[in-house]
């Protein structure tokens, strides 16, 4: 792993392949950068780059309010890793999406593309989840482990090793994480983001459904949208292949298009 240090904090991340401009990847409430196992492989999607955020994984922790104060510290990583990296793509998985979509509107950031995985321009929890993670993190991990919100037909060691992450990262900054989803909503500026965007999500997806992905594509001026067959939430564990092919082809696309070619 390696290691950037900003605003008195470590921020971990793992970087893989050679190459300019790596892609950098961007996980979900409650995750680390092992989400992102199936692109950063190699021979996946590289050269990649993928992040521990502030609170999880091997990254320093930090006394943070729910809400802006969170996506702003998050948005923070992600800028100080993609500086040290060169990174100018951004993907992002459910919050991680949000993440992203912070880091352009509210820090200026220009990326040469952006992939909004599982994700929306708003993204409200539920009241009984929200109090589960506040009070017995297992209870609201067995809801996420329930049918079709995190997976669809993922095997079990998929569904183990997943679990287990959220359970390293533990209840108070999971709690944090899902509350910070509940408060975010950029319906309104999605306009200001004027760079070639695909969102995606799988078609079984419960939690945020493929009608998130279609108002991202219909909010974003240059979007496409994807949905992928057989698969949930996190569609990047559960069907890589088919991922991977989607976000290679819009990337390759989005790249030329950048550069003028």
């Amino acid at each position: 792993m390696n290691a950037v240090t900003h605003a008195g904090r470590t921020i971990t991340y793992r970087q893989t392949g050679e190459g300019d401009r790596p892609v950098l990847y961007v996980h979900g409430a409650g995750g680390d950068h092992r989400l992102w196992v199936e692109q950063y492989a190699p021979g996946r999607v590289a050269p990649a780059v993928a992040l521990d955020l502030t609170g999880h994984g091997d990254s320093d922790d930090a006394d943070l309010t729910p809400g802006a104060d969170a996506l702003d510290a998050y948005a923070r990583d992600v800028l100080a890793v993609a500086r040290e990296t060169g990174a100018r793509t951004l993907v992002g998985n459910s919050m991680g999406g949000a993440v992203a979509l912070w880091t352009v509107l509210e820090h200026g950031f220009e990326p040469d593309a952006l992939v909004l995985c599982g994700t929306g321009a708003r993204l409200a929890v539920g009241e009984a989840l929200l109090d589960a993670f506040d009070s017995d993190l297992d209870a609201a991990l067995d809801t996420l482990a329930g049918p079709d919100l995190l997976f669809h037909d993922a095997d079990g060691d998929m569904r183990a090793r997943t679990m287990a992450a959220f359970r390293e990262t533990g209840q108070s900054v999971t709690a944090r994480d899902f509350r910070t989803c509940d408060a975010f909503d950029v319906r309104d500026r999605l306009d200001e983001i004027d760079v070639p965007a695909l969102a995606l999500t799988g078609e079984h997806d419960g939690m945020t459904p493929p009608s998130f992905t279609d108002a991202l594509g219909s909010g974003l001026p240059d979007c496409e949208t994807a949905v992928l067959d057989d698969c949930a939430h996190l569609s990047m564990l559960e069907r890589p292949t088919a991922w991977n092919e989607r976000v290679r082809a819009f990337l390759g696309e989005a790249r030329g298009r950048a550069s003028g070619s």
